[in-house]
């Protein structure tokens, strides 16, 4: 079910025209930056997008502008994730194609962090998520106390049954007005 999901969403994901995503992106960035959650944070944890996601990097250029500390994640064995503070000189491809954090890297205690922009490849309404299948997301939020925000393309918005150890976020960021 969920891999059907997955597979689903990702090809629309991959379909949409450029333009449209563009306009997309830029629409949930807007929003994404409006949103108090963000204007409040002082250290805020994002990603670093696959093509096909939602592009974090004008966020994170924001993010960095409004002096705002910016970490991102750093995964190891068994769904282990840290966040840790981001810094291009330090990133390094993945066998997956994903720049990830390699070296002396700092890692920020998830106490210390006061936004987790959340992704994922399916939600509901509600902000139940289905993610990749690592699990690292549902396994860190679980005792997070701050605030976590998605931004999602309406095509990933999609009813779902959760499972009982999924982590719903607190709000989903959709843009409605490029459809």
């Amino acid at each position: 079910m969920k891999a059907e999901l997955r597979k689903q969403v990702l090809q629309e994901m991959k379909a949409l025209p450029l333009e449209q995503k563009q306009a997309m992106d830029q629409a949930l960035t807007d929003q994404f930056l409006k949103h108090p959650f963000y204007q409040e944070a002082k250290v805020i944890a994002t990603y670093l997008s696959f093509p096909h996601e939602f592009q974090t990097q004008e966020l994170i250029e924001q993010a960095l502008k409004d002096g705002k500390k910016v970490l991102i994640p750093k995964t190891y064995p068994r769904g282990r994730m840290d966040f840790v503070v981001y810094n291009p000189q330090q990133l390094v491809k993945t066998s997956f194609g994903l720049l990830e954090p390699q070296g002396d890297l700092e890692v920020v205690d998830a106490s210390q962090i006061d936004l987790i922009h959340v992704p994922g490849l399916a939600f509901t309404t509600k902000g139940y998520r289905i993610g990749y299948g690592g699990g690292y997301y549902d396994r860190y939020l679980k005792h997070f106390p701050g605030h976590t925000l998605s931004t999602v393309y309406p095509c990933q918005i999609q009813d779902f049954i959760p499972e009982n150890h999924d982590i719903p976020v607190e709000e989903v960021l959709i843009d409605e007005g490029n459809l």
